[in-house]
C-alpha cells in the first residue's frame, strides 16, 4: 500500500503545490486546512492510514506547535516535517524538541522535500520497530503492534481482542511462519496478565524422554543426569502465559499428563513427592489439523476439546497481501539498523514484486528474504535485483543475470617493460583442436562448460542445472569429480553472498 502524507497548511496555494510534489514522488496525499482539522484526522479512524505529516507552524486557530503538543499528549507517534517561513534557530530547536523529525523552509524545493520525506519515513519506521521490540521483550505487545490492513486479518484481531478479556484456552491454527507466536504475545499484552511471564515451548523440538521433565520439572537426582532441580515450564509461566507451539507433535504419553495439568491446575515434577499449584493462561498453536490427528489416533480427543475452546485461524500471508508493505517496512528498518546501512525502503517495482509473490513460507520467509536483500544492497533503496530467486518465480519480472566474464589482463614477463596482454576467455561452446591431438577429451569439454556456466550465472545453482539440462544432484557430483566444488555454492542453489546479487 502506498505511503500516505498528510499536508497541513492554511494557505490553499501551498497545499496545492505540496500535494502536487508529494504525488509526483509516488505517495498518496491528504490535506487539512487547519491544525484542528489535522488533529481530527490523526486522532480519528482515518489516522491509521497516515504515515507522515507535513505541518505548517504558523496557522490561525491551532498552530503547528499546538498540533505537536496534542499529538504528544495523545501518544500518537507519527513522523512530522514542519515547514516555516522563518528559519530561526529558536524556531527549529523548539519544533524538534516538540517531536518534529525534520524542518523545511518555505518555499521548499522538490529535491529537498523528497529527501526529507524519505529520511523521516526511514527513521520513523526504525523507531516504530524499536518500540515494538521493547514491548515484546516486556510482555506488553498489543494488537496495535500487529501490522495489518487486511479485512481477513482484522477479523482475527477482533476475535483475539475478545479472547484477551478472559482466561479462556486458545488454539491458534495456521501455516508455519504466519506469526502465531506474535498473535499469542499480543493477546497476553492486551490481557490482565500484561507484563507477566510469557513462556514458549516448542513441543516438536523436545525429545520424547524429556517432555515430562521440561514441562513439569524434576527434583535433583530424579534420574540419571538430573544434577539440579528444575521447576519446569508450567511453574516458570505461573502468573503469566504458557504458549505451547506445535502442540500436535506432543507424544501420546505426555498428552495424558498435560490434560491432567490443565484440568487440575497443578503439576507433578519427576521425582517429586507432592503436586505444585500453577496459575497459567494457556495458548496452543499448530500448523496441522488437530481434528485429523484425532481421527488418526495420534492426538487424544479429550485433550483436543480441552485446548480447542476458542479456536483462531490465522490466514496465510498470500491471503492478506495488503499487509506486505508494512511488514516489509518494519523488517527493512530493523535489518538496516543492525547491518549499519542507510536504506530508506523499497523501490516501487520491488514492492510490487513482493506483493505478487505467494510466500509459501509466509511472514518468516518474507523476513528472511528482506534480511538477505539488506545484506546484499549497496544503494539506499532495495530493488528487484536484491530478490533474484523471487523474481524468477513471478511472471513479468526479469531475472538479471550478470554478463559473461571479460577477458583477463596479464602482464608479460622478461626484461622488457611490463605491458598488458589480453588473454581471451575460452568459449566452452566452441569445438576446437588442441596441439598434438585430433579432438579435445569429452571430460575436458564438460568441465569447461560447467566452469563457464558457474561463472556466467554467478553460482546460481538452479539456473546452472536448468540451462545445462542436468539434475541438481548430478551437477553437485560433477563439481566434486572435476574439483570445482570450492564450497561457495550452497544447498539452496545460491552462490555466496557477494555473487548472488
Amino acid at each position: 500500500m502506498t505511503t500516505t502524507v498528510l499536508i497541513v497548511d492554511d494557505d490553499p496555494v501551498q497545499r496545492r503545490l505540496l500535494e502536487a510534489m508529494v504525488r509526483r514522488f509516488g505517495y498518496e496525499a491528504r490535506t487539512a486546512d487547519s491544525g484542528m482539522a489535522a488533529v481530527g484526522i490523526l486522532t480519528g479512524a482515518e489516522g491509521e492510514a497516515v504515515d507522515i505529516v507535513i505541518l505548517d507552524l504558523v496557522m490561525p486557530d491551532l498552530d503547528g506547535m499546538g498540533v505537536l503538543a496534542t499529538l504528544k499528549d495523545k501518544g500518537l507517534e507519527k513522523p512530522v516535517i514542519v515547514q516555516t517561513a522563518h528559519s530561526s534557530i529558536e524556531t527549529v530547536v523548539a519544533a524538534m524538541r516538540a517531536g518534529a523529525s525534520d524542518f523545511v523552509v518555505k518555499p521548499v524545493g522538490a529535491e529537498r522535500l523528497q529527501v526529507s520525506l524519505k529520511n523521516a519515513l526511514r527513521v520513523g519506521a526504525l523507531e516504530d520497530e524499536i518500540r515494538r521490540m521493547k514491548r515484546r521483550a516486556s510482555g506488553t505487545l498489543g494488537f496495535h503492534d500487529l501490522s495489518t490492513r487486511s479485512a481477513e486479518m482484522a477479523r482475527v484481531v477482533r476475535l483475539a481482542e475478545r479472547a484477551a478479556k478472559s482466561n479462556i484456552p486458545i488454539l491458534i491454527e495456521g501455516e508455519s511462519g504466519v506469526g502465531k507466536e506474535v498473535l499469542a504475545r499480543a493477546i497476553q499484552g492486551s490481557s490482565d496478565r500484561r507484563g507477566k511471564p510469557f513462556v514458549t515451548v516448542n513441543c516438536g523440538a523436545i525429545p520424547d524422554n524429556l517432555v515430562e521433565s521440561i514441562l513439569f520439572g524434576h527434583e535433583k537426582g530424579a534420574f540419571t543426569g538430573a544434577t539440579e532441580k528444575h521447576v519446569g515450564k508450567f511453574v516458570e509461566a505461573s502468573g503469566g502465559t504458557l504458549f505451547l507451539d506445535e502442540i500436535g507433535e506432543l507424544p501420546l504419553e505426555a498428552q495424558v499428563k498435560l490434560l491432567r495439568a490443565i484440568q487440575e491446575g497443578e503439576v507433578d515434577p519427576v521425582g517429586g513427592r507432592k503436586s505444585v499449584r500453577v496459575d497459567i493462561r494457556l495458548i496452543s498453536a499448530t500448523n496441522k489439523s488437530l481434528l485429523d490427528q484425532v481421527k488418526q489416533g495420534r492426538f487424544r480427543e479429550d485433550l483436543y476439546y480441552r485446548l480447542n475452546v476458542f479456536p483462531i485461524m490465522l490466514p496465510a500471508l498470500r491471503s492478506r497481501r495488503e499487509d506486505i508493505p508494512d511488514l516489509a517496512k518494519s523488517f527493512v528498518a530493523r535489518f538496516a539498523a543492525e547491518e549499519g546501512k542507510r536504506i530508506r525502503g523499497l523501490a516501487a517495482e520491488a514492492a510490487a514484486l513482493l506483493q505478487r509473490y505467494d510466500w509459501p513460507g509466509n511472514v518468516r520467509q518474507l523476513e528472511n528474504a528482506l534480511f538477505r536483500a539488506v545484506v546484499l544492497c549497496d544503494s539506499d533503496e532495495l530493488t528487484v535485483a536484491e530478490f533474484p530467486q523471487i523474481a524468477a518465480q513471478v511472471d513479468g519480472f526479469d531475472v538479471r543475470i550478470p554478463p559473461a566474464p571479460q577477458p583477463h589482463a596479464v602482464t608479460s614477463g622478461g626484461s622488457e617493460p611490463p605491458r598488458i596482454i589480453q588473454v581471451p576467455v575460452k568459449d566452452p561452446n566452441a569445438i576446437e583442436l588442441t596441439e598434438g591431438s585430433d579432438m579435445r577429451r569429452m571430460d575436458d569439454l564438460e568441465r569447461d562448460i560447467i566452469k563457464f556456466a558457474l561463472e556466467h550465472y554467478r553460482g546460481h545453482m538452479s539456473e546452472v542445472s536448468r540451462k545445462l539440462g542436468i539434475g541438481r544432484s548430478t551437477l553437485y557430483r560433477k563439481l566434486k569429480d572435476y574439483g570445482l566444488d570450492d564450497g561457495s555454492h550452497d544447498e539452496d542453489g545460491r552462490g555466496d553472498s557477494s555473487a548472488a546479487a
